[in-house]
């Protein structure tokens, strides 16, 4: 780790530290919450943990740019070199709700890269990082994702309007779904191991991925979009078309087997 590295490493701790403390007194009060467009909840705390980070990172560096959900995007960030990425409440819903299934999602971005990237749930008082080439870590204890080759007996995860919306079960009769609101959060579980993938159709963006490719990544898991591509940050539009994620190659091949599958369901439906 270069020594500019590893200052931005005490920088991004020191300032989800604080945004964790924050969060986790507007979790307690049960603030109020309202709808920015249709399924869209946020919440005091969304706005309150953005300035907070913001204050943190940008005071510190003002030459990085900024890309937040909870910020207005003037895209200058496509000519920096450095972005911070940020999610301030992830599952925010779950927030509102008073579930502790959310968390705060930061990332330094670099050439479409993660090199630097944190998940915090304040709730659990679980704080996943992980920097580029340094491996992830929770709590300071090393991460190593699941090592499961096949479907059959799999842990996977999803969210809660998914597993309404689409008939996993009947897709993956072998695996065990489990819903979990933050995606940041569930990719955090997948990196530790406590799980051995993810599937979604559901669009994302950077702010829920960044932090928690790397986490992936280091954890020798494997995140792509739902064709199996790659993800690329601080693009023109920040936004993902589904996600495969699974601690083996061999998983990850199969879950995207899988969703081929029932894309092809719709289109025959369709016919």
């Amino acid at each position: 780790m270069t020594p500019e590295l590893e200052s931005d490493l005490h920088l991004l701790r020191d300032a989800v530290a604080a945004a964790g403390a924050l969060a986790l007194d507007y979790f307690h009060a049960r603030g109020r919450h309202w709808y920015k467009g249709p399924g869209q909840v946020v919440t005091e705390a969304d706005l309150a943990v953005d300035r907070l980070l913001h204050r943190h990172l940008i005071g510190a560096r003002p030459d990085d740019a900024w890309l937040s959900e909870e910020s207005a995007d003037d895209r200058s960030r496509l000519s920096r070199a450095r972005v911070w990425v940020v999610d301030p409440v992830d599952g925010t819903r779950a927030f509102a709700d008073g579930v502790p299934e959310f968390s705060i999602s930061v990332a330094l971005v670099v050439a479409g890269e993660p090199l630097l990237g944190s998940v915090l749930n304040p709730a659990t008082g679980e704080c996943f990082e992980a920097w580029r080439g340094g491996g992830a870590w929770l709590n300071g204890q090393p991460l190593r994702a699941s090592d499961r080759q096949t479907l059959a007996g799999a842990r996977l995860l999803s969210a809660r309007t998914e597993m309404r919306k689409r008939n996993w079960h009947e897709l993956l009769p072998e695996a065990e779904l489990t819903a979990v609101g933050s995606l940041a959060y569930k990719l955090a579980l997948v990196a530790a191991g406590r799980f051995d993938g993810l599937v979604s159709l559901r669009g994302s963006h950077d702010w829920d991925l960044a932090a928690a490719r790397l986490l992936i990544d280091e954890a020798g898991a494997r995140l792509t979009d739902a064709d199996g591509a790659p993800l690329v940050f601080n693009q023109p539009v920040p936004r993902h078309a589904g996600l495969v994620a699974a601690g083996t190659d061999a998983l990850h091949s199969a879950l995207l087997a899988r969703l081929d599958d029932l894309r092809g369901r719709a289109q025959t439906n369709r016919r």
